[in-house]
């Protein structure tokens, strides 16, 4: 094939003769740049979540804001990213995302205040969510031959899970030389090398009939989204009170608006009619769900090798290693395992093996590096091979003029999983930590509702207190964060196989 500007109306059966060469697969290459750089983005600040609490000293919620804000801003432009790269050029838009998301790195690096990091963070969503539309939509177009496009497509989700393991494992080597800020400079030396090279080997490509770009719908899907997440977090400080219930009810408002536009719309930025296909609306779920239990797992994995372990912020990382090769094999291997086994069948296996991950974190007791390995082990196969699958059957659904648009909306449930994994899990596990944290009698209550509110503001201002009490106060905080680990455990568990059985449900024609 050669790298032609994809406006062209070529017929896809015809096309799909013509198998990839070197010069597509050079373009995979640069493809795989931006999606290294964002999902690295989503998970390399667990790591230094301790080290940020020490230092900006942000609440609990602020914490979980800090770690979501990125990903919710990704969940809800995503869509509209994609549109707007149907129309006015996939490539283009992926420069313009990658210059942006290195200056909003800079201010992250940088930042002075748990304000100021939330903010930097704001803006690498917003940047971001310009990035991941064009990549697989690129990838749609660039190769028609199913036999291509389904290893390319392994590639995609092996860079973008094995990415999501590979942050904090990355994080944890400059968190053992370098200030926690560091972890953001991660995204130079890819920016540096993404732009040149997606200027001489990427081709452009739009919709031929994109129609309007609406500004309305985009304004209506965020605010379906910030309220939702939101209200979710406050539940865990605040509970169902008027703040919690007000911004549920904007986002449920929202959303129907949104939907009801999209219905009414002669051209929507979702066709909606997609979800009619089974198979379809199987897969997004699944890539929600798959996304959901990883993040969730290295919220509070984390915290429990650092805090509770006693390890190193490098050494926590290596720990993750295992997972890490298991995820990127297990993509590759389903290439293989779906000419002989049902994608339905592959599917709910991998959620079987997400469930059966978080049970080795809940029923191990004491938490030990074999254990915490291989769980995320367990796990990675499961979220390698889902993803693969899901993102090929989702794909291949599609036209390649409407690539950007669909591609979006499988990256959306990506976010969404990510932003749920921390919102709701990481919401189970604080709450239930300040809920069985045992304060020493000779602290004020002033002095409970700041430092105490994570489980590194705790071991961090146990040290300003004498022996007994700081002894006592870590023994109450690990024993209320491993009470928190098994009642995080638990949902994730029901959540895997509520996902195996749905996935079963759903993609049986698949």
């Amino acid at each position: 094939m050669t790298m032609l500007d994809n406006t062209s109306t070529t017929n896809t059966s015809t096309m799909n003769d013509t198998r990839a060469g070197a010069r597509e697969w050079a373009a995979l290459a640069v493809l795989m740049l931006p999606v290294l750089m964002v999902s690295v983005d989503n998970t390399v600040l667990s790591f230094a979540l301790p080290a940020v609490s020490v230092d900006l000293k942000p609440s609990g919620t602020q914490l979980l804001w800090i770690v979501d804000l990125y990903a919710i801003m990704l969940a809800g432009l995503l869509i509209a990213m994609g549109s707007i790269g149907d129309r006015f050029g996939r490539r283009r838009l992926l420069l313009i995302g990658a210059i942006g998301f290195g200056f909003a790195s800079l201010l992250a690096a940088y930042s002075t205040s748990a304000e100021m990091l939330m903010g930097a963070r704001f803006l690498q969503g917003v940047f971001g969510a310009t990035l991941m539309p064009s990549t697989l939509s690129l990838i749609r177009n660039v190769f028609p031959d199913v036999r291509d496009r389904r290893i390319a497509i392994a590639t995609w989700a092996a860079m973008f899970s094995g990415g999501a393991a590979l942050g904090p494992v990355l994080g944890g080597w400059l968190l053992g030389h370098f200030w926690w800020g560091s972890v953001f400079f991660i995204n130079a030396p890819i920016i540096l090398a993404l732009i040149p090279l997606a200027l001489v080997l990427l081709p452009e490509s739009r919709d031929p009939d994109p129609g309007p770009l609406d500004l309305w719908a985009i304004s209506l899907s965020l605010f379906a989204m910030l309220p939702t997440v939101f209200a979710i977090k406050n539940v865990a400080e605040h509970g169902l009170d008027d703040l919690t219930l007000t911004a549920f009810a904007i986002g449920i408002v929202s959303a129907w608006a949104f939907i009801r536009r999209l219905r009414r719309s002669a051209a929507p930025m979702i066709d909606l009619t997609l979800f009619h296909n089974r198979v379809f609306t199987g897969a997004i779920i699944a890539n929600l769900l798959s996304l959901m239990g990883l993040t969730g797992f290295l919220f509070l994995g984390a915290q429990l090798s650092q805090l509770v372990m006693g390890l190193s912020p490098m050494d926590s990382a290596l720990v993750l290693l295992p997972g890490l090769a298991a995820t990127v094999l297990a993509g590759f291997a389903a290439v293989r395992l779906v000419q002989f086994i049902s994608a339905r069948v592959l599917v709910t296996v991998s959620f079987a093996a997400s469930a059966a991950g978080y049970a080795v974190t809940a029923l191990t007791g004491t938490p030990t590096v074999v254990s915490v390995a291989v769980a995320f082990a367990v796990m990675g196969i499961g979220i390698g091979m889902a993803e693969t699958l899901t993102n090929d059957l989702m794909l291949s659904a599609v036209k390649p003029s409407k690539a950007g648009a669909a591609s979006a909306i499988s990256e959306t449930a990506y976010e969404i999983g990510a932003v749920l994994g921390t919102a709701v899990l990481g919401t189970v596990l604080t709450s239930t930590y300040r809920t069985h944290l045992t304060y020493p009698a000779m602290l004020e209550w002033g002095e409970r509702q700041g430092a105490f509110e994570t489980l590194g503001g705790t071991v961090e201002a146990a040290k300003f207190y004498p022996n007994e009490v700081g002894e006592g106060l870590l023994e109450s905080a690990r024993s209320a964060f491993d009470l928190g680990v098994q009642y995080t455990s638990a949902v994730a568990i029901g959540l895997a196989l509520m996902a195996a059985i749905v996935s079963w449900r759903t993609l049986k024609n698949a």
